[in-house]
């Protein structure tokens, strides 16, 4: 038979545990609006400034494209601005350029995220330059001049891309060729958009630095960044994810829809990785149901390996394309 004392020691625990359940939800429920706001939510992402992954792999890119172009052949063409109605109602934005040699050939260039559609201009030159190829660049929803007040991902974008991809066949006919070639966010959001229904239009696909699915880089960067586990955190992101913009990390998965890819996809990677681990690469490279080829440049950190090896890039991604397109 419990003594008072006894007694009233385990109402003691009991009322400390109920309080530490309840700080532990009331954090979890705070940290997850806060994990929101600067992950998913549009709005400046100044914590990228402080990450030093982060800072390495754009000095690298800002001080190879500043010296070489600086945004200056982006804004010295004809881009004509275009947009489409998303499937759930967003105006988006893109630019679109016709080659100087009229051609059936049309590049859809996929930004990163928290970046715009210019920055993809490196590659815009090579395509429209080497290739002769159509330049289309999309600002992603929630990016640039497009609408929407979240970050997709790559999930719901890859529903904007067959939206684009058919923009591109109604605009220049139904012998268009077209190639998706995306960085980091959007790497993962060509591979997200190869497993859907494309026409037969979409030649090829090239995803640079790509994630193998929303929840993994997530758990990856919380660790990283925040040196915090993934339980219970991302999980209740998650689902504040789910009802804000509708949708689960876990169902924006790249590894998944390339197991239904019947596209070419070559994949490329940066050896020295630190933001998506080059583990990512080989996964999705395995795990890719359609031809593909593997393109991993040594000492590259994050979206660098064009800046890091252009003359292997830009030889890969020919090499690549001769395959596929024109044929």
């Amino acid at each position: 038979m419990r003594t008072p004392r006894i007694k009233t020691l385990a109402k003691t625990l009991k009322i400390m545990l109920i309080i530490i359940l309840i700080i532990g939800i009331l954090a979890d429920i705070i940290g997850s609006f806060y994990l929101y706001e600067i992950g998913i939510a549009r709005n400046s992402k100044e914590f990228l400034a402080e990450t030093e992954d982060v800072q390495a792999s754009v000095e690298i890119m800002m001080s190879t494209q500043s010296e070489e172009i600086d945004y200056e052949w982006f804004y010295q063409q004809e881009f004509e601005q275009v947009q489409i109605t998303s499937y759930d109602g967003l105006v988006l934005n893109g630019y679109f350029l016709e080659a100087e040699t009229p051609t059936n050939k049309t590049a859809i260039l996929v930004h990163g995220y928290s970046s715009w559609a210019e920055g993809m201009g490196v590659y815009a030159k090579f395509y429209y330059e080497n290739l002769g190829y159509n330049i289309l660049m999309p600002d992603a929803r929630g990016h640039g001049s497009s609408e929407g007040d979240y970050i997709g991902l790559g999930w719901h974008d890859r529903k904007d891309y067959v939206k684009w991809i058919d923009y591109v066949i109604e605009r220049k006919g139904t012998s268009s060729e077209i190639v998706l070639h995306g960085v980091s966010m959007g790497g993962a959001a060509v591979l997200m958009t190869s497993g859907e229904e494309l026409p037969d239009n979409v030649k090829a696909i090239i995803s640079d630095s790509a994630y193998t699915s929303a929840k993994d880089e997530l758990a990856y960067m919380l660790t990283r960044l925040y040196h915090l586990p993934s339980f219970p955190l991302l999980q209740s992101t998650s689902l504040l994810t789910k009802i804000r913009a509708g949708f689960f990390f876990g169902e924006a998965s790249a590894l998944k829809q390339v197991k239904k890819a019947n596209k070419p996809i070559l994949f490329i990677h940066g050896g020295n990785d630190t933001i998506v681990p080059v583990e990512m690469v080989y996964k999705l490279y395995e795990n890719c149901g359609s031809e593909k080829e593997l393109f991993v440049v040594a000492g590259a950190a994050h979206g660098t390996a064009y800046n890091v090896d252009p003359e292997g890039y830009e030889r890969q991604i020919t090499e690549f394309l001769n395959k596929y397109v024109g044929k």
